[in-house]
């Protein structure tokens, strides 16, 4: 049941739960620059920094499976609050290690929190925001990740020069602190979904796994995979092939941000104006040019590598939008929770895989630049092209989906 809110407090509830998606993606993304220092700092390879990106989703895509034991069987209000809680504890853990291993088993724990943070606050969006409104809404929660570019990469790289790398992890939970007080006092208990009795129980979580509900979040995963096979290695190939200095990448992060918040509200648009499939389907054939184009870039100015890191996140961000408009308007809302964590955990375990992967694949030559950057940009491609053929799948045989109507 979708429930009743004001313009006002649906625009509050969305811009709160877009802050929760800024932290988490920013917490993420903070590590992801700072890989050329990281990778100094602890001596790592490109095989151990990709260890280092893919615990955090790994771990994340872990508890997403946990999580479908018991993600439905609360209210959405303290489901979040306790999970968001985790993930703030985590990140102040971060910033406080002292070891490489202690950053590990803290993001890890971090990680497994945003997973479920990510699953719980899509099924609120879904319960709460109706049909014709709702991929401007997941677009506004989604532009986060390019507003995190915009402002809280570069702030945090600042941080992390003037004041140490540890200086953005207690900004992060700090702001995570803040953020956990606005939902306590406006977020209601969103509960119409817990069953009650046997004429409520829903569809059994059995049904995640029949092909209709399967084919969603394998739909999802290759869209994850084919992304982060490069995108964990963007600075790293920058700075060692392109020829940028470390002081560029705010500037460059900048740029992309902006462009990715931009296209992400647009890209809301035009799911709720020609429907997610279409869109999702433009979009996979047109990454694949920027994907190529940017992992086969030779030395270039910095003008050149900002026009070509713009196309690259601005459309390999938005690709979430659409699949996941697709995927949350089809499920029933005593399955919802469970099913978002499934479909999270899907997209993260696929970033920590490709990663893993990418590092298995490139070699940091002596001077920092990588080679077999270009084979991961034609390998991103070939998944691109399977995301193509299961949303085409998706939308021939999904009757079991289709059938299952967003509300009671």
């Amino acid at each position: 049941m979708t429930a009743s809110f004001s313009p006002r407090q649906e625009r509050l509830l969305i811009l709160l739960l877009a802050g929760v998606q800024f932290t988490h993606l920013l917490d993420f993304m903070i590590v992801l620059p700072l890989g050329p220092e990281f990778m100094r700092l602890f001596n790592l390879s490109a095989a151990q920094f990709g260890t280092l990106v893919s615990s955090y989703t790994l771990a994340s895509a872990a508890m997403g499976v946990l999580g479908l034991a018991w993600v439905d069987r609360f209210g959405r209000r303290s489901t979040l609050l306790a999970i968001l809680g985790g993930f703030i504890t985590a990140t102040l853990a971060c910033g406080a290690a002292q070891s490489h291993a202690w950053l590990l088993v803290a993001r890890s724990i971090a990680g497994g929190c945003a997973g479920l943070m990510g699953a719980v606050i899509m099924s609120i969006l879904a319960d709460t925001i109706p049909g014709e409104r709702r991929g401007r809404a997941i677009g506004t929660v989604m532009s986060s990740l390019g507003l995190s570019a915009v402002a809280g990469v570069p702030l945090s790289l600042g941080m992390a020069n003037l004041l140490g790398w540890r200086a953005p992890f207690w900004a992060i939970g700090m702001l995570g602190a803040l953020l956990w007080c606005g939902l306590f006092a406006v977020l209601p208990r969103l509960d119409a979904h817990v069953s009650s009795g046997p004429e409520r129980q829903g569809p059994p979580v059995t049904a995640l796994f029949t092909p209709g509900f399967a084919l969603g979040w394998l739909l999802t995963f290759s869209v994850a995979f084919s992304s982060f096979l490069l995108i964990p290695y963007l600075s790293a190939f920058m700075v060692g092939n392109l020829g940028l200095k470390q002081t560029d990448l705010p500037w460059v992060y900048l740029a992309g941000g902006a462009a990715t918040l931009l296209a992400a509200r647009q890209v809301g648009r035009w799911v709720d104006r020609f429907g997610p499939a279409r869109v999702l389907a433009a979009l996979l054939v047109g990454t694949m040019v920027p994907h190529l184009g940017f992992s086969h870039l030779p030395a270039s100015p910095l003008p050149v590598v900002m026009v070509a890191f713009v196309l690259f996140m601005s459309m390999t961000s938005t690709r979430p939008i659409p699949t996941l408009a697709l995927i949350s308007a089809k499920v029933p809302p005593p399955l919802r929770g469970r099913y978002m964590a499934m479909n999270m955990a899907a997209s993260d375990g696929a970033s920590g895989l490709a990663a893993w992967a990418s590092g298995m694949l490139l070699v940091t030559a002596p001077g920092g630049a990588l080679v077999g950057f270009g084979t991961a940009g034609w390998l991103a491609v070939g998944v691109t092209t399977v995301s193509l053929v299961i949303l085409w799948t998706f939308g021939r045989g999904a009757v079991p989906l289709s059938a299952a109507p967003s509300s009671p």
